[in-house]
C-alpha cells in the first residue's frame, strides 16, 4: 500500500497600514492654539482643547487645504461633500472623552501610490501600486507622561500634557495590497516623501509627526478570505515596521501550522526584545458609536477651489523618478536617491539647468556631496556650494581644465566657503596641464629616474604603466591631463617617440 506524502501548506501575508500624519499648520485643527513642538506642558491649550462646556470648534481652513492636496497627490477622489463625526472612545488625555474625526463621508477616497523595490544599485526596480482606501481629518489626543511608582503607596502615576490635544491629523488608510514587511516599510517611506514634497508635514517619526499602525493577517496561498487580523502599534521607524511585520507573519504562521487559534487583537512592538506582545482585544467600528458632529457644519469643496489647489501641487517623487530615467538617462538607483528629498532634487535640477551634464552632476550629488551631508548631518540647503557652482565645477572637468582628482581636492573648500570653482583653481594654480611639450618633459624625467621599471615594462609587465602615471601625477601635483598622460607614456614606453 502506498502512503501519500503530506503537502506542506504555503501561507501568505495580507497587510494594510493606517498612517497618522501630523499636518504642519501653525494652529490646531479646531482652535487658535499653537502647534509648537516641545513647548512647556499645558501651555498651548485653550477652553476648546480642554473640552470646557459650551465651547464651539471651528475648522482650520489650512487643515482642509492640506488634506485635499494630500488626497490629490495620492490620486484620490476628493469628496465634494464631507462631514465630521464624533468617535466615542475614552482617551485619558483627550478631555472631551470623544474624538472629532470623519467616518462615513471622508474628504478623500479610492487612491493609490507607487512603490519601488530594488535589491541593490544597478538592479531594475519592481514597481507596484498600493491602493489608498481613504484619507480623513481628525484631531490628536494629548500625551501621558508616566513617571514611575510611588515608593510609599506602590502605585503608578502619570502626568498629562494637553499640548497635543487638537493637533491636526490626516489619517491615511491603505488597501490590504502589501505582502511583506519590506513592501510596507517602502510604502510608509514613499508616503512620507509625498507629504514632505507637498510641504504639509515634516514626517518626523521620532517626534510623532508620522505614526503607523499595521494590520497583519496570514492565510493559505489561494484562499480568498482574509485570516484573523492583528493590529501592531508602537513602531517609530521604518526598520521597526519591517521587523515588526516580519515577526508577526512568522508568529501567525507558526500558530496556524500548530492548529492554535488566532484572536483579533492589538499588539505592541517591543524594540528591545524584537517581538510583538498582546495589548488588548481589537474594537470594531460599532464600538465607537459614531454620529455626526453637531457643532461643525458639513464641508463642501467647490470645483474652483479644487482646481486651484490641484494647480499648486509640485512634481511628486514618482513623477521625478520616471522623468530622470526617461529624459535624463539616469539609472533607477540614482533617480531614487536624488528624489528622496525635494531639496536635493531641486539642487540637482538647478545644477543641470546651468548647462552641466546630468549624469556627472548626479554622480557628485549622490557621491561626494551626499557623503559630506551625512557626515556633518546637514541638508543640501545648508552648504555653501551653490548648484550653479557645482555645474561650473563639472564643466571644468568636462572641458579638461582640471582633473577629477583636482575637483575632489578643492570640493571641501567649496562646500564650506562657496565661491567660483574656476577662480579657486586659478588662484591655487591647479589648472590641468594639457600642453604636450610640457607633459613630455615631465614624462622623460620620470622614465629617466626609473630605468629598472622601464626595462620591466618592455619585458612584458605592462601594468607598470599605472606606476608611471602615478609618478607623473606626483611631479605635477595632480595637474597632468590623465588621458593625454596615458597616451604619451604609452608611446614613449614602446619607443615610438
Amino acid at each position: 500500500m502506498t502512503i501519500a506524502a503530506s503537502v506542506k501548506t504555503e501561507y501568505e501575508a495580507i497587510i494594510g497600514l493606517e498612517t497618522h500624519c501630523q499636518l504642519n499648520t501653525k494652529t490646531k485643527i479646531f482652535s487658535p492654539c499653537s502647534t509648537e513642538f516641545g513647548a512647556p506642558p499645558n501651555t498651548n491649550v485653550s477652553p476648546i482643547c480642554l473640552g470646557y462646556p459650551g465651547v464651539l470648534p471651528v475648522l482650520n481652513q489650512r487643515v482642509l487645504e492640506y488634506a485635499v492636496k494630500a488626497g490629490l497627490a495620492l490620486n484620490c477622489q476628493i469628496a465634494p461633500y464631507s462631514k465630521f463625526d464624533r468617535k466615542q472612545y475614552f482617551y485619558p488625555d483627550l478631555p472631551k472623552n470623544y474624538q472629532i474625526s470623519q467616518y462615513d463621508l471622508p474628504i478623500a477616497e479610492h487612491g493609490w501610490l507607487e512603490i519601488e523595490l530594488a535589491n541593490k544599485a544597478g538592479d531594475e526596480p519592481v514597481r507596484k501600486k498600493i491602493g489608498i482606501t481613504r484619507a480623513h481629518m481628525e484631531e490628536d489626543a494629548g500625551k501621558l507622561v508616566h513617571v514611575g511608582s510611588d515608593r510609599l503607596s506602590g502605585s503608578t502615576h502619570s502626568l498629562v500634557d494637553y499640548n497635543r490635544a487638537g493637533i491636526p491629523l490626516l489619517e491615511i488608510v491603505s488597501e490590504a495590497d502589501l505582502r511583506s514587511g519590506r513592501e510596507a516599510a517602502e510604502y510608509a517611506q514613499e508616503l512620507r516623501r509625498i507629504l514632505r514634497y507637498l510641504g504639509i508635514s515634516d514626517g518626523n517619526m521620532q517626534e510623532g509627526s508620522l505614526r503607523c499602525d499595521v494590520n497583519v493577517s496570514v492565510r493559505p496561498v489561494g484562499e480568498e478570505n482574509f485570516g484573523t487580523k492583528v493590529e501592531i502599534k508602537n513602531m517609530n521607524s521604518f526598520n521597526a515596521i519591517q521587523r515588526g511585520i516580519d515577526y508577526e507573519i512568522e508568529r501567525q504562521t507558526k500558530a496556524l501550522e500548530a492548529g492554535e487559534p488566532l484572536v483579533q487583537e492589538t499588539r505592541l512592538w517591543e524594540e528591545g526584545s524584537q517581538r510583538t506582545v498582546s495589548m488588548r482585544s481589537k474594537e470594531g467600528s460599532s464600538d465607537y458609536r459614531y454620529f455626526p458632529e453637531p457643532d461643525i457644519p458639513p464641508i463642501e469643496v467647490s470645483a474652483k477651489q479644487l482646481e486651484e489647489w490641484n494647480s499648486e501641487l509640485p512634481e511628486l517623487p514618482a513623477q521625478k523618478r520616471h522623468r530622470y530615467e526617461s529624459e535624463l538617462g539616469l539609472s533607477a538607483y540614482d533617480a531614487r536617491v536624488l528624489t528622496d528629498e525635494r531639496s536635493v532634487a531641486e539642487y540637482f535640477e538647478a545644477a543641470v539647468a546651468a548647462n552641466a551634464d546630468s549624469k556627472q552632476v548626479a554622480n557628485w550629488v549622490t557621491g561626494d556631496i551626499a557623503g559630506y551631508l551625512n557626515t556633518n548631518k546637514l541638508s543640501v540647503t545648508e552648504i555653501a556650494l551653490k548648484p550653479e557652482a557645482l555645474a561650473e565645477l563639472v564643466n571644468l572637468i568636462t572641458e579638461g581644465t582640471i582633473s577629477g582628482k583636482i575637483a575632489k581636492d578643492v570640493l571641501p573648500e567649496l562646500l564650506t566657503e562657496g565661491g567660483s570653482p574656476k577662480e579657486l583653481v586659478e588662484r591655487k594654480g591647479l589648472i590641468q596641464i594639457s600642453d604636450t611639450g610640457e607633459l613630455e618633459k615631465v614624462i622623460d624625467e620620470v622614465l629617466a629616474a626609473h630605468p629598472a621599471e622601464v626595462e620591466k615594462y618592455r619585458n612584458g609587465k605592462t601594468k607598470l604603466q599605472g606606476f608611471f602615471v602615478g609618478q607623473v601625477m606626483k611631479k605635477t601635483s595632480g595637474r597632468a591631463d590623465p588621458k593625454l598622460t596615458n597616451q604619451l607614456l604609452g608611446k614613449k614606453l614602446k619607443g615610438e617617440t
